[in-house]
């Protein structure tokens, strides 16, 4: 069942269920649920796993000294976490990871990922050519998030975000996998203000949304009377 569910992750990919079977014990793979709200890795902690969400999802917390909390990134089903932490040994942890619905993770041995055993099997390079491909689309998904960030005025961050996602998407109908409070952590804006914004984005014509949907509309336009 586990190795089924893997096998559609992009960790395993090109990897089938036997052979991934085959593997989890030089893995040394371990499997746990966890409830909404539950801390999976705590800030400090030094972990020499890394995690795949398996079912549900997550999220990447950034506690300050004062006890803001802001959310740097969501885990969806099939996506790696800790896995750089993971790779540098002693390395403290400098974020949460909280789970945000139910979910179950499967973590991995990094060292014994990165390691092949003696039997050198074709699908254990095949995994770490995987892990690579992974930590290479992290870095870009950081890089837009910085770009997200970047201007000033909560409009133009908002904007950046959600064409972002329409393209990633290819649609101009979206769904985005944050609450607003989410939304607003991501962006580093007040919920407030973020809220009063996409009330004014929405008078203006450029969007629609309903909870975490959002239509998106030419500049200039206005949405269909509904």
């Amino acid at each position: 069942m586990g190795e089924n569910a893997l096998a559609h992750t992009p960790l395993f990919h090109g990897i089938r269920a036997d052979e991934i079977e085959q593997l989890l014990p030089c893995l040394g793979a371990r499997w746990r649920d966890f409830s909404k709200g539950e801390l999976i890795l705590r800030a400090g902690d030094v972990t020499d796993e890394l995690g795949i969400i398996v079912r549900g999802s997550a999220n990447i917390v950034v506690n300050s000294y004062w006890g803001d909390s802001v959310i740097f990134g969501h885990i969806g089903p099939g996506e790696v976490f800790a896995e750089s932490y993971a790779a540098i040994p002693g390395e403290e942890l400098g974020v949460d990871v909280v789970a945000a619905e139910e979910c179950q993770v499967c973590f991995l041995d990094m060292g014994k990922l990165l390691t092949t055993c003696e039997r050198s099997c074709p699908f254990h390079h095949r995994l770490i050519h995987n892990m690579i491909q992974l930590s290479a689309r992290k870095n870009l998904g950081l890089s837009r998030r910085m770009t997200h960030i970047a201007p000033k005025s909560i409009r133009k961050r908002l904007l950046s975000y959600l064409s972002q996602q329409a393209l990633e998407q290819g649609s101009s109908h979206v769904t985005i996998p944050f609450s607003r409070q989410q939304l607003a952590d991501y962006l580093g804006v007040d919920r407030s203000a973020l809220s009063n914004e996409l009330s004014k984005m929405r008078r203006d014509g450029l969007i629609d949304f309903r909870k975490s949907e959002f239509e998106l509309h030419p500049r200039g336009s206005q949405p269909a009377v509904v």
